[in-house]
């Protein structure tokens, strides 16, 4: 037996397996990036260099980790998952080596940008979960995954400071680096290559764009609170950051294989999820930063406790351990009742603690069971939004579209921060000759922590609508078929053999279970994952064309035939005058309630006219004949072909 074939038959790992080394390794990149923020207000001192220069020791993990998600993600699509996330791991590995030898300012920075790449471990992680897992072990192994990021800034907390009061500030890299590479080794030799990869070329006009303007936007977050907000380099920032991704859109819509499918990622479930991740992750950050200057407040101020570093980071250790307790009950709510349920109990959780620590923030006791009470509540959301968006997205884009989350949830961090940060500088008390946040900014922040969750269970009421891929799935929204081994590509085109752009291409088992599905690029190009060769029932459908939906046999081949579209639907009727007699060669015009014009065509000699069906909507159909007789009338474009007659009225002297 040849070398390949014993690989071949090589057993599994097992789900445990599989689940412990994504999580330990979502864990350490977590570490990676906080265990550093406790040592803030000294390394400028050891490091010789100014309070605004020091801070970009935080900045640039920030930064590095935004600009990498999506395009480590997109690679982990295309080409595999394993391959990415350990390549990932590797440069944060080397990120906590550079910092264990470095004494540089410039040198240290570098390294903890290297350090941010190992943000997104986190989405990939869970992509390979879904690819891997049995379908009734992927909610608790996703809600593990999710909840390593906040595990690992809780734990974070009393390591630091124990390195800080106990050995020299390097060792902080030398740990994250030393156990990075134990992790790096487990999962090269535990997790499995996953085979559905979507190939094609990679988007690097997309993937430059869009890190210049993730970059513009969030240095003037992170920064804005010591340049100013309305000083001219952060409005600047702001400015260009926009124009990038006003820019980024459209050519992402043009480009084959993008970086990012705006197509999925504008879709309602899609946008939904997303929103909440931005929310739930300010208030997520937010009870971190706040309760941390709770106890850390000096207690002249009447509500402080006046911990030290150390102390603050063991009183912190139950929020980290509360995500991991909740995440066996994240999973069990999913399971049973559905992703939507369990996020939307999450946020009204946290949007009432956070109520009650408004008035219940005066003692040890209450500051930490009120941190721990949010944190359950947050982990239980997000737990639920990667199946969320697993179940909103085909196969093909599992890793890019967690990714995106992933990025949006930092953004909702950065805010937190940035805002947590501006708020404390506004309501300043003087205890001691030092100045420190006042308790008017505590409350303030308590409450605009409350309105964001709160905000955020808004948004979630609305996917309590939204459908299962198939009748067949079950609650965490996975088909009951077979694991995906393959990714099938074809194209959607016309008679004419043109592409038919945004089409959806649905694919099922022909006992009706649900296997994947997929949305047409700019060249009609669509991928999905199947389980193997076989027959599929295969619908087709694309705004203004009528769907249609055949048995394709799939072998070995991983492309299938063209998927053609024949019947272009219509608006179609009759234009008369008052008398009700047809006009011949009338100009029809049909505009958006909006006022842009969408078609235009001439009556033919029984007053007839048809133009293609738009997307539906509202439209004004109006007409002039050759005599000047005018007319005009709403029309709703809701079903598929529809039509709409016109009167004309009196002729123009």
């Amino acid at each position: 037996m040849n070398k390949r074939s014993r690989r071949h038959e090589a057993p599994a790992p097992s789900a445990a397996l599989i689940v412990t080394t994504l999580s330990l390794c979502g864990i350490v990149v977590s570490l990676q990036q906080t265990l550093l923020l406790p040592l803030l207000p000294v390394l400028p001192d050891l490091l010789d260099t100014s309070v605004d220069s020091a801070s970009w020791l935080v900045t640039a993990t920030l930064l590095a980790g935004a600009i990498a998600t999506p395009t480590v993600t997109r690679l982990a699509d295309m080409y595999g998952k394993r391959r990415m996330l350990t390549l990932a791991l590797t440069i944060s590995v080397l990120g906590s080596l550079l910092g264990a030898f470095s004494q540089d300012l410039p040198l240290l920075i570098v390294a903890r940008a290297l350090q941010g790449v190992g943000t997104a471990v986190v989405p990939v992680g869970i992509a390979i979960m879904r690819d891997e897992l049995p379908r009734e072990r992927i909610p608790l192994g996703v809600a593990l995954m999710s909840a390593t990021l906040a595990i690992g800034a809780g734990v974070g907390l009393p390591v630091a400071g124990l390195i800080s009061e106990h050995l020299d500030w390097h060792a902080i890299f030398w740990v994250t680096g030393a156990v990075g590479l134990v992790l790096l080794g487990a999962a090269m030799a535990v997790l499995p290559e996953s085979p559905v990869r979507t190939r094609g070329t990679f988007d690097i006009r997309g993937a430059v764009l869009l890190s210049a303007a993730l970059t513009a936007l969030m240095l003037a977050i992170s920064k804005g609170s010591i340049w100013g907000w309305t000083s001219p380099t952060t409005l600047g920032l702001v400015v260009v950051g926009g124009l990038l991704l006003a820019a980024w859109v459209p050519i992402e819509l043009r480009t084959p294989s993008p970086l990012v499918d705006l197509r999925v990622s504008s879709r309602r479930a899609v946008v939904l999820v997303n929103s909440t991740s931005i929310l739930v992750g300010f208030a997520m950050f937010a009870n971190m930063l706040l309760t941390t200057q709770l106890l850390q407040l000096p207690e002249e101020t009447g509500f402080g406790l006046g911990l030290g570093v150390l102390e603050t980071g063991w009183w912190m250790v139950p929020n980290a351990a509360a995500f991991g307790l909740m995440a066996p009950v994240s999973a069990w709510l999913t399971r049973r009742f559905g992703p939507q349920v369990t996020a939307l109990s999450g946020t009204l959780i946290m949007g009432v603690a956070y109520i009650l620590r408004v008035f219940l923030s005066d003692d040890l006791a209450q500051v930490v069971i009120g941190s721990v009470i949010v944190g359950m509540g947050t982990a239980m959301v997000y737990g639920a939004l990667p199946t969320m968006i697993m179940r909103a997205v085909p196969v093909t884009e599992t890793a890019s579209a967690n990714g995106l989350n992933v990025l949006l949830r930092s953004i909702g961090t950065t805010s937190a921060s940035a805002i947590v940060t501006a708020v404390t500088s506004a309501f300043v008390v003087t205890v001691g000759g030092q100045e420190v946040a006042g308790e008017q900014a505590i409350t303030l922040l308590f409450w605009l922590a409350a309105a964001t969750s709160l905000a955020a269970a808004a948004v979630t009421v609305p996917t309590l609508r939204m459908q299962d891929f198939s009748p067949d799935a079950d609650r965490a929204g996975t088909a009951t078929t077979s694991r995906p081994t393959r990714v099938v590509r074809g194209q959607v085109v016309d008679e004419q053999a043109r592409p038919v752009r945004s089409a959806v291409v649905t694919v099922l088992t022909t006992d009706g279970s649900a296997v994947d599905w997929g949305q047409a690029d700019s060249e009609g190009q669509v991928a999905v994952a199947v389980p193997g060769p076989g027959d599929y029932f295969v619908v087709t459908s694309a705004d203004g064309w009528q769907p249609r939906s055949r048995i394709v046999t799939l072998g070995d081949e991983t492309r299938m035939p063209p998927l053609v579209l024949r019947h272009r639907l219509t608006l179609e009727g009759t234009i008369t005058d008052t008398d009700g007699q047809p006009i011949p060669g009338a100009l029809v015009i049909l505009t958006h309630h909006a006022g842009e014009a969408v078609h235009s065509a001439r009556t033919d000699h029984d007053g007839r006219y048809a133009v293609p069906r738009p997307p539906n909507g509202r439209y004004v159909l109006s007409a002039i004949a050759d005599n000047g007789a005018t007319g005009a009338r709403p029309v709703t474009v809701w079903e598929a072909n529809r039509t709409a007659d016109l009167t004309l009225g009196t002729p123009l002297a």
